[in-house]
């Protein structure tokens, strides 16, 4: 079981709004749009994505993270490695 299954179907519903958003750049970008109205988009669907960037890391940090640094060991060092990566990951896009 995921750490984020009782968001799931929230998480599902917001990727899907942005694959419309994403479907909808293509639509803007094959009709030739005002290039800065197609970058408006852009922003949107990126910020979009961070935000359930940012909701699949507090969960990760609050089940997986968590749970792992309680029973202590190298499980513990894996997993917070791991969300330092996930973290340096976000910082950089």
């Amino acid at each position: 079981m995921s750490s984020y299954s009782p968001e799931q179907e929230d998480l599902l519903k917001r990727l899907r709004r942005i694959e419309g958003q994403v479907a909808g750049i293509s639509r803007m970008v094959a009709d030739d749009r005002y290039c800065i109205d197609v970058l408006t988009q852009v922003s949107a669907a990126t910020s979009a994505l961070q935000s359930v960037s940012l909701k699949l890391l507090d969960a990760h940090l609050a089940g997986c993270v968590v749970e792992a640094a309680k029973q202590g060991g190298p499980e513990a060092d894996v997993k917070i490695k791991e969300a330092q990566a996930a973290i340096a990951r976000l910082v950089k896009s």
